[in-house]
């Protein structure tokens, strides 16, 4: 009668030893994986369609990576809900450090303007670093009779809600920047979000949208060609890459300031040797003197540093963001 308890006891004895077993072996294995990282091609997923800022940033650092990492890096764009949708699928992605977001500063933006995005921004990702900074500039398509910020104050003033500017889509910096100017100047303008900086530079060229605040990226060759008219860019300072465009404040609008970063994170519980490993072959690229210089003439201008420089940035915008667009009653639509 007492000869099955003492077998249970010798069977929960022989599986915690197994167990035990199992996970001694497996550690070694999983340690060889991370050293061996990477061994097969990475997905970056850039969360805006082709030709937009984001994706002009991601291509410029994505081949000298590819050096310093040993493996391809595939770009894959998934646009929509302003940076949400391609942002979800490396939420839910494996956390192998295969699959890494390449995004930009709405990242800190979308937790105030979607009430139910289907990932915690703070929980489900872990930083790799920052890549570049860089302003928002507003530009016009160049057929309109403006010159400057004070011109374009004077149109929308002057017929309420006729004109519009666009942006990448709610929640993106330029759409806040909108908004901002909006609240400063009074001038009531009509704001159209699009999947992406493309499509809406696309459409401000051909006189569809009168105006448009994008990363400087994706409207830097249009503006230099004279297809897209430079009225003002969004930072206290003025960007390198244009110095000749004022600054929203220098332009007559006070207390304006709307700053933006792109960056690299990768899923929860990615292994911080992979991260590291990530981190430091992107300090390494952004180091090279030609990689500088090729974002320099986007209008971006290199950061690097490390993930918990990024991790900070992120937790310190969050109710930053969180008040302006309270303060903007923005929504997303």
């Amino acid at each position: 009668m007492n000869a099955f308890p003492h077998r249970r006891q010798a069977l929960r004895t022989a599986l915690g030893a197994a167990a035990l077993a199992v996970a001694t072996f497996a550690l070694p294995l999983a340690a060889q994986a991370q050293a061996g990282y990477p061994d097969k091609p990475i997905r970056f997923v850039v969360p805006y369609p082709p030709g937009g800022g984001t994706d002009v940033v991601a291509r410029i650092v994505q081949t000298r990576l590819q050096a310093a990492l040993g493996q391809s890096i595939l770009i894959d764009n998934k646009g929509g809900a302003g940076g949400s949708l391609g942002t979800d699928v490396v939420a839910k992605a494996a956390p192998d450090g295969y699959t890494v977001l390449f995004t930009l500063s709405s990242h800190t933006i979308n937790p105030a303007i979607f009430p139910k995005l289907p990932f915690d921004t703070l929980k489900d990702f872990e930083p790799v670093g920052l890549v570049a900074s860089l302003p928002q500039i507003l530009v016009a398509y160049p057929g309109l009779p403006v010159r400057n910020v004070a011109d374009l104050v004077s149109q929308a003033k002057a017929a309420p809600n006729k004109f519009s500017f666009a942006s990448v889509g709610n929640g993106s910096p330029g759409h806040l920047a909108g908004e901002l100017m909006m609240i400063r100047t009074g001038a009531p303008l009509v704001h159209i979000p699009y999947r992406g900086g493309g499509p809406a530079v696309t459409d401000v060229m051909g006189g569809q949208v009168p105006y448009l605040w994008v990363s400087i990226p994706a409207a830097a060759q249009f503006v230099k060609a004279g297809k897209l008219r430079a009225l003002a860019v969004s930072t206290t300072k003025r960007s390198s890459a244009f110095p000749d465009v004022p600054t929203m404040q220098e332009a007559g609008v006070p207390d304006f300031e709307v700053d933006s970063w792109y960056a690299m994170l990768v899923p929860a519980k990615t292994p911080k040797a992979i991260i590291d490993k990530l981190n430091k072959a992107l300090n390494t690229v952004l180091a090279e003197p030609a990689i500088r210089a090729q974002l320099l003439e986007q209008g971006a201008e290199a950061v690097g540093g490390t993930p918990e420089a990024l991790g900070k940035t992120i937790a310190a915008e969050l109710p930053k963001w969180a008040k302006l667009a309270k303060d903007a009653n923005i929504r997303a639509d």
